[in-house]
């Protein structure tokens, strides 16, 4: 348990800000640069949809690597130009397609992944969140992101904003080709069961208050209510200048420390009872694109 030591990190941050109680929006805002890193722009996927949202997705290489290789070679020869979201299931997922499935895969591209659905925990690191969770043995954050662990195997947490790679029955492992975000409730039982392939750092609002499909599992039921992709984008693919500047938080850091401890205990003013407790999925790893 780092409850203490994160409380004492948040006191060093900012004396000002510590006159209240600590506040978690307060923490992040106050963090300085040292609490941040920059996303690499060959892990950063852009996506526009027809109407003009905008979504930034951090591709999560250390978990999926085949999975994400596939989705990047997709992006560079522009199979989501054309594709749609297809389907929005209520406090589910939000999923899309590429434009044609039955097209002839770019070169290098795996057409049966293997089901990396978890990792060695060796080589990777990892920091116990502290709580009791109840999907893992342990829960906490490996490379930066919210995991699960066994002791002996990492794996990403299917929490909002997560991104998932669609499958069919196993031992289909998906290929890419279809997507999906999760926009509600964590739902922790797909844990080891799809590959997750990234996260939406920017956007997600967007992607969350789309109409909900009538369909069965929420998919449209009329093509006309898909909402089209314009692009994927690596941003790696863009000129320098075009890039987004896209950081999250350290959490090996002191700001993290201070931001899991006043997510746990929450004692600004308007909270009458700290819950000295959070779950994995409650405790989001800040993140904010500098312009």
């Amino acid at each position: 348990m780092r409850l203490y030591p994160a409380l004492l990190a948040f006191l060093l941050l900012d004396a000002t800000a510590c006159a209240a109680a600590p506040n978690p929006a307060e923490i992040v805002a106050h963090a300085p640069d040292s609490a941040w890193r920059t996303v690499a722009p060959e892990r950063l996927l852009l996506m526009t949809t027809a109407d003009g949202r905008r979504i930034i997705i951090e591709l999560a290489s250390d978990f999926a690597p085949v999975h994400v290789a596939n989705v990047v070679r997709l992006a560079r020869t522009h199979a989501w130009e054309g594709g749609a979201i297809i389907r929005v299931q209520d406090n589910y997922v939000v999923q899309w397609r590429v434009r044609d499935e039955k097209a002839p895969p770019p070169k290098g591209f795996i057409k049966t992944p293997p089901a990396e659905y978890d990792r060695p925990l060796a080589g990777i690191g990892f920091r116990p969140l502290g709580y009791p969770d109840s999907y893992a043995p342990q829960a906490g954050i490996a490379a930066d992101w919210a995991v699960g662990s066994d002791g002996v195997r990492v794996w990403p947490a299917q929490c909002y904003g997560t991104v998932g790679v669609a499958r069919d029955m196993p031992p289909d492992t998906g290929d890419g080709q279809e997507l999906y975000v999760v926009n509600g409730e964590a739902p922790r039982q797909l844990d080891r069961n799809l590959a997750v392939v990234g996260r939406v750092l920017v956007g997600m609002e967007l992607l969350g208050s789309l109409p909900r499909g009538t369909g069965s599992l929420g998919f449209y039921t009329d093509a006309h209510q898909d909402v089209p992709i314009k692009s994927m984008t690596l941003a790696a693919d863009l000129p320098p200048a075009a890039r987004p500047n896209i950081q999250t938080m350290r959490t090996q850091s002191p700001s993290f420390d201070a931001y899991l401890a006043a997510r746990a205990a929450r004692t600004d003013p308007f909270f009458v009872h700290a819950a000295h407790g959070v779950a994995l999925c409650n405790v989001p790893i800040p993140s904010r694109e500098v312009r």
